[in-house]
This record gives structure tokens, C-alpha cells and sequence, in this order.
């Protein structure tokens, strides 16, 4: 038979990001503009808004972040592209 034990959300990171405030580590370039960011002490995950400004990433936002980042890509391959063509004329 199993026991159920409650899962507790205290964690010593949790509490020093609460006291000292995060130490956000780039973890994702999506373009050149917006980034993903990680807490390297309790693993909380941020990107930067229209604004510029950190936010807490949802996943709705995460979502959005995914699409910029293939339409990005497809810009850039298709830029390198067309200037591999014009220097072979």
C-alpha cells in the first residue's frame, strides 16, 4: 500500500530568490532582441517583453517565443540565401 505524502513547495533556493532576488542566466537567444532567461538558483524561467522588461514565462508566452523563433530562422536562411546568389552573379 502507498503512502500519500503531501509535497512541500519550501525550498532554500525559493526562499534566497525571494530575499536577494533572482540571478537570471540567458538560456535561449530567440532573436537579437528577446531572450529566454533561467534562475540559476531556483530554475525560474523569464523573457523579455515588447518592452524590453522581464517577464515570467508562461506558456502562452512560451508559445509565442517558438513561433518568433522559426519564423527568425526561416528569415535568416532565406537572407544568407539570396546573398550566396547575388555574389555568384
Amino acid at each position: 500500500m502507498k503512502k500519500n505524502t503531501p509535497h512541500s513547495s519550501f525550498s532554500i533556493s525559493k526562499i534566497y530568490c525571494a530575499l536577494f532576488g533572482h540571478n537570471y542566466v540567458t538560456s535561449k537567444q530567440v532573436t537579437q532582441h528577446i531572450k529566454e532567461y533561467t534562475c540559476s538558483h531556483c530554475r525560474e524561467q523569464a523573457t523579455t517583453n515588447s518592452r524590453g522588461r522581464l517577464e515570467v514565462m508562461t506558456p502562452k508566452l512560451k508559445e509565442i517565443n517558438d513561433a518568433l523563433a522559426s519564423v527568425h530562422a526561416k528569415k535568416i536562411a532565406r537572407n544568407k540565401n539570396n546573398i550566396n546568389l547575388q555574389a555568384a552573379s
